[in-house]
């Protein structure tokens, strides 16, 4: 059980987030959810897109809700000087900075590490760019698609009958390189703390995806003196069981698994030294695909119901697919807490995942409410000595 009278495990630790959309924003409130205290800069008026991306209640989206919680947010021109000594006296005050902009901005603007550097050698500063910060695309855009294509995750999930790219429809990119990020920043953090100092962290979208998906789908890219007699992809063959009133999928990996979904589904012939182990399945696939299709077959004349008593009986690895709206009152998602809900002072009632990870000793939960865009200006101003120039600033479209 998780211990509420410690803090979380980056309790004390400050964050000054430059960024828009999803990756930066989301690796911010990770760390936000450990505790951290991140401190959102955004631009007057517009501020971060994903305000206003998809679905929204009063002016909140779920998008910025979920990527936002639990920080403060400052909205600041950093188009003008005054603007930019703001942001630089936060910067000072900060042991973590975390920016996505695109290459080269943050040091036209003198925010670039080296200029933070300076007033502040202890901070991790977090470059995030699709491409990196070399190399002819360095300066490109770069989109959640634009990193699919071109790091491989649409050519993995392409159907291998056609060939045709199939993108995976959510963010994927953005949030691996956020989760990535958050990794290396507590790494840099534990680094400092035993002598290494500050440091510059850079993560292109673009190796943090290939790095996630060449673990598992690049078999033949990586060994390089395969014959390719296997498929690069090691789930390639994966698709769902459709029972009477819905789909599933099995996962028969081990002997025992495929021995026991074949007697699930009252399927004979796995005895068959053809595909009785895991080789010889790997050998004839043929006549692997064969019984897979006979499982199947026999799948679909039963309920969900009926298929799911009969795999847990064999302990076969198994789900049945479900949406987000049935995940969230199934017996087993409710019985963990997978889910909080809460009273959210814009967007009324939210519903919104658990911290994944459950510490024992200093807990991690997502934070207080998302901010609206600038509420903490005043706040943040006197905390770095400008209180009684916040009106002023206010005035002339400094801050907002």
């Amino acid at each position: 059980m998780e211990n509420a009278t410690h803090a979380g495990p980056l309790s004390g630790v400050r964050v000054v987030e430059f960024s828009i959309a999803m990756t930066g924003p989301f690796a911010a409130a990770v760390l936000a959810d450990q505790g951290a205290d991140v401190v959102k800069v955004e631009r007057p008026g517009m501020g971060d897109i994903s305000r206003w991306v998809g679905a929204g209640v009063n002016g909140m989206t779920a998008v910025f809700l979920l990527c936002n919680r639990g920080k403060r947010s400052i909205a600041v021109d950093l188009a003008t000087p005054e603007g930019l000594d703001v942001a630089r006296r936060l910067c000072a005050e900060a042991d973590v900075i975390i920016q996505n902009f695109r290459t080269g901005v943050m040091d036209r603007l003198g925010l670039g590490y080296q200029d933070i550097a300076a007033l502040n050698p202890e901070v991790i500063y977090t470059s995030l760019s699709g491409y990196g910060s070399t190399g002819p695309y360095a300066e490109r855009s770069a989109y959640d698609t634009s990193i699919q294509a071109y790091a491989g995750i649409a050519t993995s999930q392409a159907d291998p009958e056609d060939g045709v790219p199939v993108f995976v429809r959510q963010t994927i990119a953005d949030k691996v390189t956020a989760l990535f990020a958050a990794q290396a920043v507590s790494a840099a953090l534990y680094a400092r703390d035993h002598g290494a100092g500050g440091q510059h962290l850079e993560l292109s979208m673009m190796d943090a995806v290939v790095s996630f998906l060449w673990m598992d789908c690049a078999g033949n890219e990586v060994l390089m003196d395969s014959d390719r007699s296997s498929p690069s992809s090691i789930v390639g063959g994966f698709s769902p069981f459709r029972f009477l009133d819905g789909w599933g999928v099995v996962a028969p990996t081990s002997d025992s698994d495929f021995a026991g979904m074949c007697r699930a589904f009252e399927v004979e012939g796995y005895e068959d030294p053809a595909v009785a182990t895991m080789t010889a399945r790997r050998t004839n696939r043929g006549a692997t695909e064969a019984m897979m299709d006979l499982c199947r077959a026999h799948a679909a004349n039963l309920t969900q119901v009926e298929a799911t008593e009969r795999l847990d009986d064999q302990r076969v690895p198994f789900s049945m697919v479900l949406s987000p709206e049935e995940l969230i009152g199934d017996p087993h998602a409710v019985a963990v807490g997978l889910f909080e809900e809460r009273d959210h002072p814009v967007a009324g009632r939210v519903r919104i995942p658990r911290h994944p990870t459950r510490f024992s000793a200093t807990p991690a939960h997502p934070g207080g409410p998302t901010p609206s865009l600038g509420e903490q200006t005043n706040e943040l101003l006197e905390e770095i000595g400008l209180g009684e120039a916040a009106a002023g600033l206010r005035e002339r479209g400094i801050v907002a």
